[in-house]
């Protein structure tokens, strides 16, 4: 096994430690990786980031970061967070985005920052809350992604997207190919007009629920990847595996789809390069472009993720000794 699959749990435990959380925030180094993952603490710095993004061609997708709210007042806040980013995002938005074509802009939202744990009608208040959101993404001219969290809110979290979706029919979500129940998900959500972003998956989950290892993850990415492509719906295919983004393409020209008809995804800072020479072979990109105070869970799932972020990391704590 390599150390890489050792380390994964452990990190991803760490996205969930506060105790982890105090000690690693406090490092003066880890600044200076988070700033290669996070497009800076305000909306003003979010903004400059996406119009560099937008400018080379490319699409962005918008996280405000947090998660985990059970405080009605915080999870009011990250709404008015969101209502006043997307009157920001308006200005870059074409004057035809509300055709049935892609749309450059969107906001990804985290239902559990928008209320979705409250120990009280927090389904309520987290379909009330998205709801305002949608309703201002339309009007910006922007699309709505809800993200996906750990296995236990999936349930809820397609609940609110399908009474959303009645609403708004271009609203997407997130699938995850670990979980073991996703290809279902993924046949029951890819008809006419869905927008499914998948991706392999970030969280920490017991095998009794999630494939576990690269290989299985991945074999279970393609299944999925095929349903999506088979379907009616739009894909969104969010990886950096070069394997993974070459069969996404291979399935989209033996389904007859076009460039219009899914997209790719990668997260900022990530292969930036890579993004460019996509761009430039005229497929759309779309970079997850996250922002905001509380980025620490968000941070140590990055480094679980990718062995490279992790050594790059612990180079930097061991040249400050």
């Amino acid at each position: 096994m390599a150390a890489s699959d050792l380390l994964r749990p452990a990190l991803l435990a760490a996205a969930r430690s506060p105790r982890m959380e105090r000690t690693i925030t406090k490092i003066p180094v880890t600044r200076n990786l988070v700033d290669r993952f996070v497009a800076g603490e305000t909306e003003d710095q979010a903004v400059t980031a996406s119009t560099g993004i937008l400018d080379s061609g490319r699409y962005i997708t918008i996280d405000y970061l947090g998660e985990d709210t059970t405080d009605l007042a915080q999870a009011n806040s990250t709404v008015s967070h969101y209502l006043t980013l997307l009157s920001s995002l308006a200005q870059f938005a074409p004057a035809g985005a509300h055709t049935g074509e892609p749309r450059n802009i969107e906001v990804s939202l985290k239902l559990s920052a928008l209320g979705q744990f409250l120990p009280r009608d927090g389904h309520k208040v987290a379909l009330e809350n998205a709801h305002k959101i949608c309703a201002a993404a339309e009007e910006a001219g922007a699309w709505v992604t809800v993200d996906a969290e750990d296995h236990t809110t999936t349930d809820s979290t397609l609940s609110i997207v399908r009474e959303l979706r009645q609403d708004f029919p271009s609203l997407g979500t997130v699938l995850q190919a670990y979980l073991k129940r996703t290809e279902a998900d993924c046949k029951d959500l890819s008809g006419p007009g869905s927008r499914i972003r998948l991706c392999k998956g970030a969280y920490k989950e017991p095998a009794s629920v999630a494939y576990q290892g690269k290989a299985a993850v991945d074999d279970a990415y393609l299944r999925c990847l095929q349903i999506l492509m088979n379907g009616r719906g739009y894909p969104m295919v969010a990886s950096h595996d070069p394997a993974m983004i070459n069969a996404a393409l291979q399935y989209a020209e033996a389904n007859g789809r076009d460039v219009d008809e899914f997209e790719l995804q990668m997260l900022y800072g990530i292969r930036d390069a890579e993004q460019l020479r996509l761009i430039g072979e005229q497929q759309h990109l779309r970079v997850y472009l996250p922002y905001g105070e509380q980025w620490y869970g968000y941070f140590m799932r990055r480094l679980a993720e990718r062995p490279a972020n992790l050594a790059f990391f612990l180079r930097s704590l061991a040249s400050t000794k």
